[in-house]
Formats: structure tokens, sequence, C-alpha cells
């Protein structure tokens, strides 16, 4: 029981890290803005499926998803310094894509999210 506990708020000291993380990102531009013709829903389970892919990201495989106010979603990383809004465009999405610093990790990510477009 005690291990569910913390593990819930190891969990939720995460989100609130990663939450910050992501807000000053927001402030900025985006690393990439890309557009697909597929529904918000299946564009972020895609993401994040691809982005849980261990025997390409190793111990920092990691997707959550969480749905948005605009009815979007958002897919980030442990820590947040990767994640996505999928946001709704039409009867397609947009997604803008964060990444905290432009090196191969962020460049791995971004041609993992390209195959759910």
């Amino acid at each position: 029981m005690h291990k569910v506990v913390i593990g819930a708020l190891i969990l939720a000291a995460l989100a609130g890290c990663a939450g910050s993380k992501m807000k000053e990102a927001r402030a900025g531009s985006p690393y990439k803005t890309l557009a697909s013709d597929k529904a918000t829903l299946v564009v972020a389970q895609c993401i994040q499926f691809g982005w849980q892919d261990e025997s390409v990201f190793g111990i920092d495989a990691g997707g959550f998803k969480e749905a948005t106010e605009a009815g979007g979603f958002t897919v980030y990383t442990t820590g947040g310094d990767y994640f996505v809004d999928v946001l709704s465009t039409g009867a397609g999405s947009t997604v803008n894509y964060y990444a905290a610093q432009d090196n191969m990790p962020a460049k791995r990510r971004l041609a993992a999210l390209a195959t759910c477009l």
C-alpha cells in the first residue's frame, strides 16, 4: 500500500515539474509544427504509443496523454522535456512539437511522431 502512495506522490511531483516546463515552452515557438488529416485522438494515441517504444528510446521511453481544455491532447515524456499539443483543425489536426534542446533525442521523437500524421 505504501508503494502505491509513494508512486502516486512521485508522479504528482513529476507532473508539476513537467507542467511548468511545458508552460514555459508554450510561451515560445514550437520546435516544429506539423499537420495531419487524422483526428486528434488518433494522432495523440499513435504518438503516445510510439514514444513508449523502449527499443527506440531505451530508459527514456515514456509517453503520457492528457486531454486539453481546448478539446485536443497533450502527449509528453517524463519530465516534460519533449511534448506535443495535438489540436483540432477542421477535420484534421495540427501538431505543435516542443523539445527542450535541438539534439538527437529531439530528432528521434520528431521522427516517431511524424509516422503518425
